[in-house]
């Protein structure tokens, strides 16, 4: 059994001479030694031509990786074993040796590119050998073959329609001939260029048109359409040969015994007459004995001529067994090939529907981490304005804007950011009504102490007890507006909370809004107020 098949049964892989350098090890396949065609990797990490694998299961049985077999000590290990379960598109192998670079060797073709290119070159270069498409049996080069047609192709010959002499193209252009008609040469060229744009417009049929193929066009359509239909002609061809056989009928019993056709059929010859019994047939028969003896000649000829026949028809049997077998063959290998696509292309599907669920799983990761991180950025925003001193700098931009939106009632008051009266104590912040709230409302400034829901308010003595001193900073630090009080310890605002916050208390009649812009202090100072908060927690 061959490790391999032959040039002419299955492609296998790249001839190493195509390459412009001496191929790595790893990029030649372990059975026919080319460079990997379509490359498949087994389990035990040999590779091999996709068509070498195809050809090996099917003409061997149980058969073993051609490396591991030389390694007498893996003889017993199953995944060495070459079935198509066992094998794996190996895709990064292929793209490295899609991009080695490689040349035409066709003599006199100076092409040079990379082997992903190199079939697609080899179907049409033009310093490649091609047998002649009209059936004359040289071998052209496909930039010649036109020539060849036209002038030294002895089948393509057509008929001149005047004297019906069959000529080729170039002998038809120059051709002139005179039939006794005395018919002028100039309408017998008109007459050969209208059937030459005639012929270019005929459709012409298949070859395959006798097995059942029903494409027509010009040449080139033909010729396109013969090359890209392998497949189908072939499996015309199959049908067209299994009825032949169908219809064949078996040899009829023979009325008349022929013992020479017998003899000849079992291979072996017919002894001649002997002279003497000739003669004995003469004397004894005369003129009935000459009779016979034609008789005789003439059964034997008819003889040869039925072997002949069966002879030739048990080699046109045996020519179309061949071709049944071979186009059996080509059956299996696209069946395996069809196996191996479908295989690979629900891998593909599974691997697909895999990374979607991952990337789905990934988004959903992403939006949960974005929004963790935008709450870990609040919190340190928050952190950084936090004071645990029980002093608070309450910085207020934009105050012009702010006062404008408390007089029409857009927004009436805002809040400062909260604040801690020691590092484990209450948590408090200030509420600012810039125009005025309560008895103080359009006349002055109105600031109130809150206090919040803490997180250490179970560890802390209630009622809220610690005086309270509010400054407005005169940022030239001559007289700042000053207000303080202490806890009306009967006040719910200074129990501890059950919601959020408690209602807000403190000073309505914080700073007369006259007094805001005056000339002679600098409370508004580039639209900007500062407001401070000292809680006294010895009092």
């Amino acid at each position: 059994m061959a490790s391999c098949p032959g040039e002419n049964e299955f492609p296998c892989g790249f001839p190493q001479s195509i390459c412009d350098d001496l191929p790595p090890l790893h990029y030649l396949c372990s059975s026919c030694n080319n460079v990997l065609n379509e490359a498949l990797q087994t389990q035990c990490g040999h590779r091999y031509c996709r068509a070498c694998v195809l050809w090996l299961i099917r003409n061997n049985k149980d058969l073993v990786c051609t490396k591991c077999k030389e390694d007498p000590g893996s003889e017993s290990d199953s995944s060495m074993m070459l079935t198509l379960d066992h094998f794996f598109n190996d895709m990064a192998i292929n793209k490295e040796i899609q991009e080695l670079r490689v040349h035409c060797v066709n003599q006199g073709c100076p092409w040079r590119s990379t082997l992903k290119d190199f079939e697609d070159h080899q179907s049409q270069c033009e310093y490649a050998l091609i047998p002649c498409n009209v059936g004359c049996g040289l071998m052209v080069l496909r930039r010649t073959l036109a020539m060849h047609l036209d002038k030294g192709c002895p089948n393509n010959k057509s008929m001149c329609q005047t004297c019906s002499c069959a000529l080729t193209p170039a002998e038809l252009q120059k051709h002139s001939c005179c039939n006794g008609n005395d018919k002028k040469p100039a309408k017998a060229e008109k007459r050969q260029k209208d059937n030459k744009q005639a012929s270019s417009k005929r459709k012409e049929p298949c070859v395959f048109f006798e097995v059942g193929c029903t494409f027509k066009g010009n040449t080139e359509k033909v010729h396109e359409h013969e090359s890209c239909n392998t497949a189908g002609h072939l499996q015309l061809l199959l049908e067209a040969i299994r009825g032949l056989q169908s219809s064949v009928p078996s040899p009829p019993e023979r009325s008349v015994q022929y013992p020479a056709l017998d003899l000849l059929l079992q291979g072996q010859t017919v002894a001649p007459l002997s002279p003497q019994t000739n003669g004995d047939l003469e004397t004894d028969g005369g003129d009935a004995g000459a009779s016979d003896k034609a008789l005789s000649l003439h059964d034997d000829q008819a003889e040869l001529e039925v072997g002949q026949q069966l002879h030739a028809l048990q080699q046109r049997l045996q020519i179309m067994e061949n071709i049944i077998s071979a186009l059996n063959r080509e059956v299996e290998k696209t069946q395996l090939t069809v196996v191996a696509l479908e295989r690979d292309n629900h891998n593909t599907m599974q691997v697909v529907q895999h990374l979607e669920t991952v990337v789905a799983e990934q988004q959903q990761r992403l939006i949960r981490k974005d929004m963790h991180i935008a709450s870990l950025q609040q919190s340190i925003s928050a952190q950084q304005d936090v004071s645990y001193d029980g002093t608070f700098l309450w910085r207020i931009c934009d105050v012009s804007q702010k006062l404008r939106e408390a007089g029409t009632g857009q927004r009436s008051s805002q809040y400062s950011p909260a604040f801690y009266t020691s590092r484990y104590g209450f948590k408090v912040c200030m509420r600012l009504y810039m125009y005025g709230d309560g008895v103080g409302k359009g006349t002055h400034i109105s600031l109130f102490f809150v206090i919040m829901k803490g997180e250490y308010d179970p560890l802390l003595s209630w009622p809220f007890k610690h005086k309270v001193t509010f400054f407005l900073i005169d940022q030239n630090q001559r007289e700042h507006v000053i207000d303080a009080f202490r806890p009306d310890l009967s006040s719910v605002s200074f129990h501890r909370p059950i919601s959020e916050m408690n209602v807000a208390s403190g000073c309505p009649l914080f700073c007369p809004l006259a007094k805001l812009r005056s000339p002679k202090h600098a409370y508004l100072k580039d639209d900007t107020l500062f407001i401070k908060c000292v809680v006294d927690s010895s009092a």
